[in-house]
């Protein structure tokens, strides 16, 4: 027992000492440095980070002077006409989200300005739209990009699928049909313009325009419509794609308009044609009955 307490008494000793102490302190350092490098991101994946948006942002930037800046200005500060009209808006703070649209639905850049810039195949590589969205995205605070997992219903049971189609249908005849159409297959608007057929729209484009509301379009941001209804929206209009056609031709699904036309020309013609096939074809007989009376 002497013995054990001595021998305990020798080890408390030494971790009292001066290097024992020096010890446990490099110990706890080696750690702390081990831990951080571990875990920490690296400084120079930062640096490297940066110099590459550095990279993209210049890229935009010389794609931006020679295809944008005739309209929209060498700082997307707009340009207007001597008589005052806007030829190009400011692009300050409009996002990478709305260049992403414009440029991804090939509506910029246009051939010379007009009334509403229409969708045609893209002029840029992906490459190229995604420096010119980090070239505007640096001019100023605006909506980025968003992923698909922004506008999927992946992960979402069945049920819950159906709940959001029928929000969505709810948000989409709110605020959307009156340009749009129920179905969504767009329509006619003043001064020449037109709302376009969404339904036709990949889900990306039509979450950046709600997001960023491209031409006569409002609008609507997160605090307006949340993420999860515009999600909701695109849901319905995917379902609306999907839904037979149980009235038989739909014309497009463009309204009453449409199918008045229709009925006129066509339903209304045709009889029109018959009736006057049916008159023609009695008086034919009736001169042949009478040339044989008469012979």
């Amino acid at each position: 027992m002497r013995l054990l307490n001595r021998s305990a008494g020798r080890l408390t000793r030494g971790r009292r000492g001066p290097l024992a102490g020096l010890v446990v302190l490099l110990l706890g350092l080696l750690m702390t440095g081990g831990l951080y490098s571990a875990f920490a991101p690296s400084q120079q994946a930062a640096a490297d980070q940066a110099t590459a948006d550095d990279e993209l942002v210049a890229q935009g930037r010389e794609l931006f002077l020679v295809g944008c800046a005739f309209c929209h200005g060498k700082n997307g500060e707009g340009i207007e006409t001597s008589d005052g009209q806007q030829l190009g808006p400011v692009l300050v703070g409009v996002g990478a989200a709305a260049v992403d649209f414009q440029v991804g639905t090939g509506r910029m850049p246009l051939a010379a300005p007009g009334q509403q810039g229409p969708s045609k195949k893209q002029a840029y590589s992906d490459e190229e739209r995604e420096a010119l969205a980090a070239y505007v995205a640096s001019l100023g605070p605006g909506p980025a990009i968003p992923s698909e997992q922004d506008w999927s219903l992946d992960g979402l049971t069945d049920e819950e699928q159906e709940e959001a189609v029928v929000r969505g249908g709810q948000i989409f005849l709110t605020n959307c049909t009156a340009c749009h159409n129920f179905a969504g297959s767009g329509g006619a608007m003043p001064e020449g313009g037109y709302a376009p057929n969404v339904r036709e729209t990949e889900e990306q484009y039509v979450y950046e325009a709600l997001l960023t509301g491209p031409g006569q379009m409002p609008s609507f941001s997160d605090g307006n419509l949340s993420q999860t209804e515009k999600r909701d929206v695109i849901a319905y209009l995917n379902s609306v794609d999907e839904s037979p056609d149980y009235g038989g031709l739909t014309l497009g699904s463009l309204g009453p308009v449409v199918d008045g036309a229709v009925t006129w020309v066509v339903g209304i013609g045709v009889l029109v044609g018959f009736a006057v096939w049916i008159a023609a074809h009695t008086t034919r007989t009736d001169r042949k009955k009478k040339g044989e009376v008469t012979t």
